[in-house]
């Protein structure tokens, strides 16, 4: 599997609610915008713009978030994304965001169909992309 990709985040003021924790919805934006920068790095460019280029539409089909602790204002998250499992017309990544230092915060598996921008119907997933996710 591809390495895994290592992204720095800092909570905003914005994320939170008035008692300075992070709102529940943020967690899943946290998430999805760290599998984009991880597919960016494997893919060498913008991620959801270069599946696109391969000819692929990229639904989340399937996503799911644990919360183990909370998170605050100006906490510093530390996010791993790596490639849980490529199929024939999908692939799975692993999100695990930390607190510094080393407290699991929440970890979350986001599965992605690719799916053809004229049909949206389900293709398979294309080699350039088997072949970074490998």
């Amino acid at each position: 599997m591809a390495e895994p990709v290592f992204i720095q985040r800092k909570v905003l003021f914005g994320d939170c609610d008035p008692e300075g924790i992070v709102y529940t919805p943020r967690f899943s934006h946290f998430a999805l915008e760290s599998t984009h920068e991880a597919l960016g790095q494997w893919l060498d460019g913008p991620g959801i713009k270069r599946l696109k280029d391969m000819g692929v539409l990229p639904p989340v089909r399937a996503f799911t978030l644990e919360f183990l602790h909370p998170v605050t204002w100006d906490d510093e998250l530390y996010i791993k994304v790596s490639v849980g499992a490529v199929g024939v017309h999908s692939f799975s990544l692993i999100v695990e965001g930390n607190i510094m230092p080393h407290t699991q915060a929440f970890s979350a598996n986001i599965t992605y169909v690719c799916v053809s921008p004229e049909t949206k119907r389900p293709i398979s997933v294309p080699d350039d992309l088997r072949s970074a996710l490998s």
